[in-house]
């Protein structure tokens, strides 16, 4: 393919985007080529990283000789799936390919990187899309950009497509695994291989790529004078300095750039330079953010073996342990005791908007049938109830018309999704006003049954929250809240009940959430109930007291050993200041 196509200068180090891809020279008019674009839109390609490739491809359609009869351009996008952004044949014009790529929208799901390679085999370089028949010998070029590893094969698939003629470029950033760019490629793999370690550095690509397919190499004459690299351009060359150096006035020599100095690191602790550009630092005892800037205590939690039964909590230089609702920390500040069998009525809030999606919504269920799963249904035991909501709430069975769990199980995966808005408020005062009346099936309260209301949602109520929320916990029902994406962590906070730590729970996908049954497992632990038969004990019986002194004593003790703990820790820090002096 080489001799067919001339890539001009993509860009200049330390030049704004619009800059650095400008054309150095007038474009090559060598040869027809059809290109096509499979760029990785996946959940680990972060919005900022995104917008730097979106401009990366605007700025090389700009060094492209575009046209029916010279290059054409295809881009497609893939995550999960494969979205073809424009195909070989839709666009003649360079300003209508960027109006495409400026509306692109990523689809931020997983990497499947070998469907979108067939994707590109099969159906972008058809003679459908725009592709040039294989008898007109146009060359058929697919360069992959992605920053992950594949959650399919691509090794397999990647081999058909060069069998059929398409030249693979891959293109490897960040967190890119060497291996499967190398099982993509055509080779000589050093020529089609690409691996940079950010997107803002995406631009070395760009040259290295220019590097390989123009023809006229004007560097290898030996008289540039270019202190670190000679980059050839159409009829000419320039220098270029190595990443991290910056090229001075006489266009050839270079010079350490210190990122620091330019004052907009915005590092909370300490900047250091380095040749990719300004990295912050935190000092000993803190750790970096996932911005990359700001600092924050390390959570000892995850660093220690910290022994904690249910809950760790980091205090600083510290930590302690905490227990579900109803239950108390032993004299060890680790264990926790006990919960007592009993009994509990449960209602279920689930979120069924449109923002869910259906097979979503399928995973739904399955995770309330894993919570009915661990619960003692029946009649005397836990009841539960189901209320699904949207724009409207639907009560889908109430609590007392289930005796056991596998009745209850069955009637959920009955149940069918409602999609629309998502009126969060509006299903908390249904709850509070119905859902735990005794013609609903609840318990009356003279028998002190734990009344237990479960909120699960995945976005931001259309409605105000705070009115009814507020009630059900005046109401004395015990509130926990399960977000799972774009779930709101403040209104997650102002559902659930006190500690939110230990009442709010959150998945990042659908996928995940599986991990939360085990704290919920042990939050939602019924304390004692009293049931229609059984009398309640005097507080002044001998075996009462002795359980009331065996409480106390046990909590004396915790707070005897965070006392100590605590002193400890003011010792420590008298130390720090002693030796700062």
């Amino acid at each position: 393919m080489r001799g067919l196509l001339c890539w001009p200068v993509l860009l200049l180090l330390l030049q704004p985007w619009e800059t650095q891809l400008q054309l150095a020279g007038p474009r090559c008019h060598t040869g027809p080529l059809d290109l096509v674009f499979v760029i990785d839109s996946s959940r680990s390609v972060r919005p900022f990283e995104f917008e730097t490739m979106r401009q990366f491809l605007m700025g090389l359609l700009r060094g492209l000789n575009v046209g029916p009869n010279a290059t054409r351009v295809g881009v497609i996008q893939y995550s999960s799936q494969v979205q073809s952004v424009f195909p070989l044949r839709a666009f003649s014009r360079r300003e209508d390919m960027e109006r495409a790529i400026r509306d692109l929208v990523p689809l931020a799901q997983g990497t499947m990187t070998g469907l979108a390679i067939q994707y590109a085999m099969n159906v972008a370089f058809s003679v459908a899309e725009g592709a040039r028949p294989p008898e007109e010998g146009v060359p058929r070029v697919a360069v992959i950009v992605t920053d992950g590893r594949p959650q399919d094969r691509v090794a397999e698939v990647a081999a058909q497509a060069r069998a059929r003629g398409i030249e693979i470029y891959a293109v490897g950033v960040q967190r890119a695994d060497v291996g499967s760019l190398r099982a993509m490629a055509s080779p000589p793999l050093d020529e089609h291989v690409f691996l940079v370690e950010s997107f803002d550095l995406i631009q070395e690509f760009g040259l290295q790529f220019q590097s390989r397919l123009c023809a006229i190499d004007l560097c290898a004459e030996g008289t540039h004078g270019c202190e670190h690299h000679c980059i050839n351009s159409p009829g000419s060359y320039f220098c270029r300095c190595q990443v991290g150096f910056a090229l001075q006035q006489d266009q050839r020599s270079c010079r350490a750039i210190d990122y620091c100095s330019f004052g907009n690191h915005s590092c909370q602790h300490e900047c250091v330079s380095t040749p990719g550009g300004p990295r912050c630092h935190c000092r000993e005892g803190h750790d970096l953010q996932p911005d990359g800037r700001s600092c924050q205590v390390r959570d000892l939690c995850n660093g220690v073996d910290h022994g904690c039964e249910f809950q760790c909590v980091s205090e600083g230089l510290s930590y302690r342990c905490l227990c579900p609702e109803g239950r108390q920390i032993q004299a060890d500040g680790k264990s926790c005791n006990r919960c007592r069998e009993g009994h509990v009525d449960l209602v279920l809030l689930v979120d069924g908007s449109k923002s869910v999606r259906p097979q979503n919504f399928e995973l739904v269920k399955r995770f309330v049938n894993q919570i009915v799963d661990f619960l003692d249904v029946s009649p005397e035991g836990t009841r539960v109830g189901l209320v699904q909501f949207s724009s409207r709430v639907r009560t889908e069975f109430p609590l007392g018309r289930y005796g056991t769990a596998a009745e209850v199980k069955q009637a959920v995966l009955a149940v069918e999704y409602m999609e629309r808005g998502t009126m969060t408020g509006l299903a908390l005062r249904h709850m509070v006003e119905h859902s735990f009346s005794e013609a609903q099936g609840a318990r009356p309260r003279a028998l002190n049954v734990p009344r237990v209301g479960l909120v699960f949602t995945d976005g931001r109520s259309q409605d105000d929250i705070s009115v009814w929320a507020a009630r059900a916990k005046e109401e004395g029902i015990v509130m926990y809240a399960v977000g799972v994406g774009k779930a709101v962590e403040a209104e997650l906070r102002e559902i659930a009940s006190e500690p939110a730590e230990l009442h709010v729970s959150y998945a990042p996908d659908f996928g995940t959430m599986t991990h939360l049954l085990e704290n919920l497992r042990g939050s939602i632990c019924p304390e004692e109930g009293i049931s229609a038969g059984t009398e309640l004990r005097s507080p002044c019986e001998c075996e009462s007291l002795v359980e009331f002194q065996g409480r106390t004593l046990g909590a004396l003790e915790s707070l005897t050993l965070n006392l100590a703990q605590l002193t400890a820790r003011l010792e420590d820090l008298e130390n720090q200041l002693a030796n700062q002096k």
